[in-house]
């Protein structure tokens, strides 16, 4: 008898990420197919269902439905389900889920997971994983309590209190989908935009889910100790006060002038936060200029922090490309920050991210505007919007043909467990460097 070989199959931490997130949007596909998910009782077709399972697994909130007026109780629960565990990230709640019913996790699970949340620290990371979760329950439940006041007066009891639950949750995990149809489909939150409780909930909720967790981590252990927070969270921190600041001001002159003074406050407030990368809206972007658009897909590319409910190509590749800059013009060996030198990797993989995304989101838009005579400008926003999981739209999503659908699924799904992800996943042979070949100069600029 010849001996047999037995070949195990081991998948990396890549690989696994991209199956759980894969295995998620399929089986969301499946169940809002389902008539039992829609209110009039009928079947979904199959593109339909995986555009809006896809967009909810990755806390997009592009959406072909009106969320409220098309999906059944049963539809909005599965879709909730998808945007939490999106958010938190499949492999998060799956270590979560072993721990509740006592599985030990093994290395290779925590190092899937020290992966899958950006945590620098392998030896703590379940009792990081333990923080996120207190975290986020007690996050989105204050979240909720807070709009409970306005929904319940407006929609009773039990729905009011449904419609605050699903709205905090979607905002903490920056998906943007909402209930609010009864004002009109795909309304979003603009009847809303005058109203102070929730457009700063959700800014707060919103704020503290792109944040990320190792950020929050910094805060609880050092309080206001700016200085004793790692070079990470400051750079966090001081990007986020620039990225809403300074979009918060143009807004405020440029695109809401002959708004009152009050509700051009809350909706420069709330507009210079949601495109990082929430979702919700309080204005018809149609109504904006060209520059205000142009700033919106800006601000969607950049996103949030790594680790958090936040997609994008993240604000520490942002302000990792700014240092490098910086450092070239004044002719500097390596760039730093906050006198901490960067590490070249996290150059290369700041240019890789960003190279990368800039290149699905323009080939998507020009795929899109070709394919459905769009104009360019439209399909940008709403491929930006894709592949940093946003989910503003200008309109134009519901009436795409399904080639076209296809496109900003595939953007969702690239954006939302990132390229970088996906081509680790598709390269497992480790590298052998650069090989030594002999060093050229190559002019550049």
């Amino acid at each position: 008898m010849s001996d047999k070989k037995v070949l195990h199959f081991r998948l990396s931490g890549s690989q696994s990420i991209l199956l759980g997130f894969l295995t998620m949007i399929l089986a969301g596909t499946l169940l809002l197919m389902l008539p039992i998910s829609t209110r009039t009782g009928e079947w979904t077709s199959f593109t339909n269902a995986f555009f809006t399972a896809t967009s909810a697994s990755c806390v997009t909130g592009l959406v072909l439905y009106d969320t409220a007026s098309h999906w059944s109780i049963f539809g909005q629960v599965v879709i909730l389900t998808m945007i939490q565990i999106g958010g938190m990230g499949v492999v998060t709640m799956t270590t979560i889920l072993s721990r509740l019913i006592g599985k030990k996790i093994s290395l290779q699970a925590r190092t899937t997971l020290q992966e899958a949340v950006s945590a620098p620290n392998l030896g703590e990371i379940l009792k990081y994983t333990r923080f996120i979760c207190i975290g986020t329950v007690i996050f989105e439940a204050a979240g909720a309590v807070a709009m409970s006041p306005v929904f319940i007066s407006e929609y009773g009891i039990l729905k009011g209190i449904w419609v605050s639950v699903f709205s905090s949750i979607s905002a903490f995990c920056n998906a943007g989908f909402d209930l609010n149809g009864s004002h009109g489909e795909f309304s979003s939150m603009m009847p809303y935009a005058d109203n102070p409780v929730i457009v700063i909930t959700l800014f707060f909720l919103i704020l503290t889910g792109g944040l990320g967790f190792l950020t929050w981590l910094d805060i609880r252990r050092h309080g206001l100790k700016f200085s004793r927070y790692s070079t990470q969270s400051k750079i966090i921190i001081v990007m986020e006060i620039f990225l809403i600041g300074v979009p918060m001001i143009y807004l405020f002159f440029g695109e809401y002038g002959k708004l009152p003074l009050g509700d051009r406050f809350l909706a420069s407030l709330f507009q210079a936060i949601t495109p990082r990368t929430a979702g919700f809206n309080t204005t018809d972007y149609n109504s904006f200029s060209g520059t205000g658009i142009l700033l919106t897909d800006i601000l969607m590319l950049i996103g949030g922090a790594p680790g958090s409910t936040a997609g994008g190509m993240k604000i520490t590749t942002i302000a990792v490309l700014f240092f490098t800059m910086v450092s070239v013009f004044k002719h500097e060996k390596s760039p730093a920050v906050f006198k901490r030198r960067i590490k070249p990797e996290a150059i290369y993989g700041a240019i890789a991210v960003f190279m990368l995304d800039i290149m699905i989101a323009l080939i998507s838009a020009m795929l899109i505007s070709k394919i459905e005579h769009i104009s360019f400008m439209k399909t940008l926003f709403e491929s930006a919007s894709a592949v940093a999981t946003v989910g503003l739209s200008m309109g134009i999503t519901p009436g795409l043909s399904t080639i076209s659908k296809f496109i900003l699924i595939f953007s969702m799904y690239m954006g939302r467990v990132g390229g970088l992800t996906l081509v680790f996943a598709a390269i497992t042979r480790k590298s052998t460097g650069n090989r030594q070949y002999p060093a050229d100069n190559i002019a550049v600029g």
